[in-house]
């Protein structure tokens, strides 16, 4: 007898699938070649970015949804797993930035000119340019999210599988760049590596998470964040 649903990645999309099925009442097991954590996906280290600042409407709606879902995670796990010290846009222009769709969703901004976001924040402002702040904004906890999510889950590490050799009724692909070895209709995913610098600020001032755009675009040209370490 095969579980009903099968999840196959253990990352965070994988273990917050898991668990949301578990609360409607459904039997799960989730799977993940590798161990808990590991570096080879998307879901490893300390520290995401968390905001309710996008370009899009529906993606404002999603984190604001979001927001309230993780704070009942951290009260149900008794976990902190938000550090909101808000989100800093730096950009030429207000267009440039989320402003005018936080403003339709009614979320909450403040336009800092470049000395005061100096001031307040560890960040320099290039001339010219100045600060959207977004304060429901920071890093969630990334390594504390896996465990939250993953308590009490029945989650099998070490073990590869294909969604053609499990008997569940409904199987989850959360599998990251492996994706397309395992679905039958390949989806357009392009693997990228990523390259991370660290930077210790001189002060105990509190880090924002922080993007910048590229010139007369809603296109990202640097993100950074606080590594709660």
């Amino acid at each position: 007898m095969g579980e009903k649903i099968a999840v196959i990645g253990a990352g965070v999309m994988g273990l917050a699938t898991a668990r949301a099925l578990e609360r409607q009442g459904q039997s799960v097991v989730v799977y993940d070649q590798f161990e808990s954590g590991h570096a080879r996906g998307s879901s490893h280290g300390r520290s995401r970015i968390f905001r309710l600042a996008y370009a899009e409407e529906e993606y404002v709606r999603l984190a604001q949804e979001s927001l309230g879902l993780w704070r009942r995670l951290e009260a149900e796990t008794g976990e902190t797993l938000l550090e909101l010290n808000g989100l800093l846009e730096i950009v030429g222009t207000l267009e440039e930035s989320t402003a005018q769709t936080l403003e339709a969703c009614g979320v909450e901004w403040h336009r800092l000119d470049g000395a005061e976001a100096e001031n307040r924040f560890p960040i320099r402002v290039p001339e010219g340019s100045f600060a959207v702040l977004q304060p429901e904004a920071g890093i969630v906890r990334a390594d504390k999210a896996l465990r939250a999510f993953g308590r009490e889950l029945d989650i099998r590490y070490g073990t590869r599988v294909h969604p053609d050799e499990l008997e569940a009724e409904v199987v989850v692909v959360t599998a990251g760049s492996w994706v397309n070895e395992l679905l039958e209709e390949p989806l357009p995913v392009k693997v990228t590596r990523e390259t991370v610098c660290y930077f210790r600020p001189e002060n105990g001032r509190p880090i924002p998470s922080l993007v910048s755009f590229k010139p007369d675009s809603h296109t990202h040209d640097m993100y950074s964040l606080a590594d709660p370490v």
